[in-house]
């Protein structure tokens, strides 16, 4: 068996994996990724990141957002958001993003991976995952980068707000909110909480 076949058979269709993550099993890693991405059974989808091409029937499928990330950060705590996702949240946002943000301790700026790009912010803290509440924080956060009107996006956001439950609200603005998520929600989580009947 030559060492090129040996690494062939570690690569998954549809993992994406870091040069060093495959110089483990080469002895001339540079050599043979050139010989693998001349034969199609690696594609380039990042700076020192490659993924092993998977086939659908509509061709060659795109690599995971998840998995480009957390092989491209080296890292699995981070948390991608869609800008597209608030309008889910009824406030009258409907622009369309082509671009996700992912919020994760290692990395800031836009890099482009396997042609897409994505805004990486730092964070220290994030969430486990992508909740209604964290993602009103986040608009709340970004409010100032919407094309929509803030002065009637802002009022919406703060009805929301207060019909959501006030102890989830509370953590993701202490787990993640900024200081003008905090400030804006202020008068919401200290509002009296009125128990109906």
């Amino acid at each position: 068996m030559t060492a090129l076949t040996d690494l062939t058979k570690h690569l998954r269709p549809g993992e994406v994996y870091r040069r060093r993550d495959l110089a483990r099993w080469s002895t001339a890693v540079d050599r043979h990724l050139q010989q693998l991405l001349a034969e199609g059974r690696l594609e380039k989808v990042g700076a020192g990141l490659y993924m092993a091409p998977r086939k659908t029937r509509f061709g060659l499928a795109p690599a995971d957002p998840q998995k480009l990330v957390e092989a491209f950060l080296g890292d699995s705590r981070f948390l991608i958001v869609s800008p597209n996702a608030y309008n889910s949240l009824g406030l009258g946002t409907t622009q369309l993003y082509n671009e996700p943000v992912v919020y994760n301790r290692k990395r800031h700026g836009r890099f482009e991976l396997d042609g897409r790009w994505y805004d990486f912010r730092m964070r220290a803290c994030l969430p486990a995952k992508l909740s209604t509440e964290v993602l009103l924080v986040d608009l709340l956060h970004n409010l100032d980068r919407l094309p929509e009107d803030q002065s009637s996006v802002l009022p919406r956001a703060l009805a929301r707000a207060r019909g959501m439950n006030r102890n989830r609200l509370a953590k993701a603005v202490r787990e993640f909110g900024s200081a003008r998520a905090q400030r804006l929600l202020e008068p919401v989580l200290e509002a009296p909480h009125t128990v109906t009947a």
